[in-house]
């Protein structure tokens, strides 16, 4: 596989001339993952930024109870890491595992830091994928204190209808914030609607 996928990727934001290409093709390395393999742990240290060629991951968290709390799901097409550990090479709180067989391309910090300072243009393709990775988050935040557990599920249907057959309703519930049963009941409400 190449980094065919990527770079398409890249050019929908900011077309990239031949040079670029192939520094993209040099410093993003493939990795095929395996479900429910990991490419990331709690405790480690997030040496990568990960864009996803193939298949779906989950990033989670484990709170004192044990309870599994999912924060963001990936497919292709999607970057998907800890930026915080990436960033301040403190080990993580998250974990990230694949939810089906997958392809990623991955790029560690110092290849990453590189791209910025030969090619510029990827500061600016970066902050692109920085302030819209902002903008979601904001919109979470705010529908998650503003909008009823039903009103979250059906807007997580609309914007998301990709997701259904890739990954399990006891994910998704804990993506909204809701027990797997408080989901079922109001799956069963909306359908007799």
């Amino acid at each position: 596989m190449t980094t065919k996928p990527l770079i398409e990727y890249f050019n929908n934001i900011l077309p990239l001339d031949e040079e670029e290409r192939a520094f993209v093709d040099k410093v993003f390395k493939e990795r095929r993952v395996k479900r429910r393999q990991f490419i990331l742990q709690e405790g480690q240290v997030s040496v990568h930024n990960t864009f996803v060629v193939e298949g779906c991951f989950k990033m989670y968290f484990i709170d004192d109870r044990g309870k599994e709390h999912n924060l963001q799901f990936a497919i292709e097409n999607w970057w998907i890491g800890d930026i915080g550990s990436f960033h301040s090479e403190e080990p993580s709180k998250l974990n990230i595992e694949a939810i089906e067989n997958s392809i990623i391309l991955q790029i560690k910090k110092e290849d990453q830091q590189r791209l910025f300072v030969d090619f510029p243009k990827f500061n600016r393709i970066f902050r692109v994928l920085a302030e819209n990775a902002m903008v979601g988050l904001q919109k979470r935040t705010i529908q998650n204190i503003s909008s009823t557990a039903e009103e979250r599920y059906l807007d997580f249907l609309t914007r998301h209808p990709q997701f259904f057959n890739r990954i399990s309703n006891v994910q998704i519930a804990s993506y909204l914030g809701v027990t797997p049963e408080f989901l079922s009941a109001v799956r069963k409400k909306i359908a007799k609607s």
